[in-house]
């Protein structure tokens, strides 16, 4: 089985650098951005399944990469990390497909559950998928063969 890929999106480096090797030490495959193009531009040449941004960056307001984010790869689960948590941010973050909304500094271990918990989500959900469309083209070979439609 691959392993999950994660990128990382902050313009703090100790804050990625961290990030990175706690989710490194949990079996993640890791990328790092420190800026939205940066971010953009690797989510087009790589997969990820998942993508954690911070909500300040220098060249792109967090929750605008996200919007972006979510309607070039709906299927990449977004979590925001920000330090500058506002109701009018959580409104824009969910409205704009976050999947979670995080508080720096955010724990560890509550990091680590919210990344698992999206993941096992974002897998039972390809699994329903693929069961769906198994289901289908069964469903389409027997009438096929019995002179259906």
């Amino acid at each position: 089985m691959s392993r999950d890929r994660l990128l990382i999106v902050d313009d703090d480096e100790d804050i990625l650098r961290n990030l990175e090797r706690i989710l490194r030490l949990e079996g993640y495959e890791t990328d790092i951005a420190r800026t939205g193009l940066e971010a953009i531009e690797k989510a087009r040449r790589n997969f990820y399944n998942l993508v954690l941004l911070d909500i300040k960056l220098p060249d792109i307001e967090g929750t605008e990469l996200l919007r972006k984010m979510h309607e070039t790869f709906p299927e990449m689960i977004k979590i925001m990390v920000t330090g500058y948590p506002d109701l009018e941010n959580a409104i824009k973050s969910l409205n704009f497909g976050a999947d979670a909304y995080l508080i720096k500094p955010v724990s560890v271990q509550k990091l680590l559950d919210v990344v698992k918990q999206k993941l096992d989500e974002q897998r039972n959900m390809e699994k329903m998928t693929e069961e769906k469309v198994k289901k289908w083209i069964e469903t389409r070979i027997r009438k096929l063969r019995h002179g259906g439609l």
